[in-house]
C-alpha cells in the first residue's frame, strides 16, 4: 500500500472514530440532559407543591379568622338583645313580637355562624364554638321561660337564668382565648 492509500485509510478510520465518538458522546450527553432535565422538572414540582401547601393553609387561617370573627359578632349581637330586654323582663313587662323576633334572629345568627364555623376546624374550636351556642340558646330558653312565668303571675326562677347568662359568659370567654390561639398558632393542623 503506498503512502496516499495509507493516509486514507487511516483518514476513513478516523473519521469512522469520529463519527462513532461523536454518536456515543451525543446518546451520553442526551441521557444526561434528560436526567438533568428530569431533575429540574422535580425540584420545579416540589417548589411548586410547597408553595400550593403553604398559599392553602394562609387560605384556610384566613377563612378561620374570619369565622371566627363571624362567631363572635353574631355572639356579641345574641348579648345585647339579652342585654338590653332582661331588665324589661325582670320588671315584669311581657315582650312584644318584635322583640322575641329579634332574639330569634340572633340566636339562628349565631347557630349559623357556628355551624359555618364547623367548615374550617380544627376540631377544637368547632367543640368549643358548638359548647358557646348551646349556653346561649340555653341563656335565651331561661329568659324565655321567666318572662312566660312572669307574664303568668308566676315568680320566674332568676337563679336559672343567671347560671345560664354566667355559663355563656364563660363559654364565650373559653372560645376567645382559644380562638386567638389557633389564629396565631402557625403550625395548626389543617382539617
Amino acid at each position: 500500500m503506498g503512502d496516499a492509500t495509507a493516509t486514507v485509510v487511516a483518514g476513513g478510520i478516523g473519521l469512522i472514530a469520529a463519527v462513532i465518538g461523536a454518536v456515543i458522546a451525543g446518546r451520553y450527553a442526551e441521557r444526561g440532559a434528560k436526567a438533568g432535565g428530569r431533575k429540574a422538572v422535580e425540584a420545579a414540582l416540589a417548589q411548586v407543591q410547597g408553595q400550593a401547601a403553604a398559599e392553602h393553609w394562609q387560605w384556610v387561617r384566613s377563612q378561620r379568622y374570619q369565622s371566627f370573627a363571624s362567631l363572635l359578632a353574631a355572639y356579641t349581637a345574641l348579648d345585647d338583645v339579652l342585654a338590653g330586654i332582661t331588665p324589661e323582663v325582670r320588671g315584669g313587662v311581657p315582650l312584644d313580637v318584635a322583640t322575641k323576633d329579634a332574639l330569634r334572629r340572633a340566636t339562628l345568627d349565631l347557630q349559623d355562624k357556628t355551624s359555618l364555623l364547623a367548615l374550617w376546624g380544627p376540631d377544637e374550636a368547632r367543640a368549643l364554638a358548638y359548647a358557646l351556642t348551646r349556653r346561649a340558646v340555653e341563656s335565651v330558653r331561661s329568659l324565655l321561660q321567666a318572662e312566660q312565668a312572669t307574664s303568668q303571675g308566676r315568680i320566674p326562677e332568676w337563679s336559672n337564668y343567671e347560671q345560664a347568662r354566667g355559663g355563656m359568659n364563660e363559654a364565650y370567654a373559653t372560645f376567645l382565648q382559644r380562638a386567638g390561639e389557633i389564629v396565631r398558632d402557625p403550625m395548626q393542623a389543617v382539617s
